[in-house]
């Protein structure tokens, strides 16, 4: 996997500066390498350290670090960044103190993999949330991230365009693609009630960059996959679906900020507010890729019901963060650097 751009990188040191800044001297534990997150914080973390002259070392949790390794071979070998072996459920301690925990592991099965085994889905986020907490509480670390996922909230009121943090909301217990909400809402409880560790909750919505899988769930994913391939892009639905995209250099800074100065227990919504309807994000896709559009679902009058956009005000309000990179921008960077440069 080729690594970021550079001006990928530069937009999340721009906005994050400070925060990388405060993380001087820091030894910081990170699961969830492998995923769209933890690419994206260690690729930033390694490009402010240098940037910066940041002295911080960083140890990664990773079932398989071979993978690890093969997938980031520009980050591999690097003195200050270790592989450690384990499943985050029950991984035995590495040696050391730790200033920082990210705890960014979640099953990479969702949404699909909730329905075939919702139960592992719940295993994975609270048995491994309670061990990345009882870890930072034996290792007297004072600061956990925690990345959760709007899909706490359940579905979003037709009348509510934004949705807060305050939002009472919650997933169906009958829904049976809601096993990965109710796994993050009981791991956000844990963290609530953790002693000795400031946990700060990340609530992720919807995103789109680099290392995006261009051929799963993701509904943007699949209109790049289709645009990239010189293919018309297909919607599947009738287009009027409501969601916002957070380009991943904007989702790192956010991300390394909240672990900086984000208020512990006081969760904060991660994603963009610039809301749009799937259809109008397809057009996008295809106008600057050069390829048509085709909406093949029927009308649905509910459709419009189906929002998944959060109020960031809380983020920009108290941490001073901002949406950088707009929609059109974010899909431009992200095709071309799945075209190679």
């Amino acid at each position: 996997m080729r690594p970021l751009d550079a001006a990928d990188l530069d937009a999340t040191l721009a906005q994050a500066r400070d925060a990388f800044a405060s993380l001087r001297g820091a030894r910081i534990f990170l699961t969830g390498a492998t995923g769209f997150y933890g690419v994206w914080l260690l690729e930033t973390l390694a490009h402010a350290r240098r940037a910066l002259d940041l002295d911080l070392d960083a140890v990664v949790l990773t079932r398989d670090p071979a993978r690890v390794a093969a997938r980031l071979p520009h980050l591999a070998g690097h003195p200050w960044l270790r592989f450690h072996s384990g499943d985050v459920r029950d991984f035995a301690s590495p040696d050391g103190g730790f200033s920082h925990v990210v705890h960014a592991a979640t099953p990479t099965s969702y949404p699909p993999g909730v329905v075939e085994d919702p139960l592992d889905t719940v295993d994975v986020v609270v048995r491994g949330t309670q061990r990345a907490l009882a870890f930072a509480r034996e290792k007297n670390t004072p600061r956990l991230l925690f990345t959760s996922s709007g899909a706490v909230y359940g579905r979003q009121p037709a009348e509510l365009t934004h949705l807060p943090e305050d939002h009472p909301g919650a997933p169906d217990t009958m829904d049976l693609r809601s096993a990965y909400g109710h796994a993050k809402r009981l791991a956000e409880h844990l963290c609530a009630q953790a002693r000795g560790v400031e946990c700060v909750v990340a609530r992720g919505f919807a995103f789109v960059g680099p290392h995006l899988p261009l051929d799963v769930h993701f509904a943007i994913g699949n209109f790049l996959r289709d645009g990239l391939a010189g293919r018309p892009i297909v919607v599947s639905s009738d287009g009027s679906p409501m969601r916002s995209y957070l380009h991943g250099s904007d989702l790192a800074a956010w991300l390394w900020v909240m672990l900086a100065r984000g208020v512990g227990s006081r969760p904060y919504n991660l994603g963009s507010d610039d809301d749009r309807r799937l259809g109008d994000v397809a057009g996008r896709v295809g106008a600057l890729l050069g390829v048509p559009v085709e909406v093949r679902g029927k009308a649905d009058p509910t459709a419009a019901r189906h929002r998944y956009v959060p109020s960031v005000a809380r983020a920009r309000g108290e941490l001073g963060l901002e949406v950088t990179i707009g929609l059109d921008e974010a899909i431009v960077r992200t095709a071309r650097w799945h075209r190679g440069g």
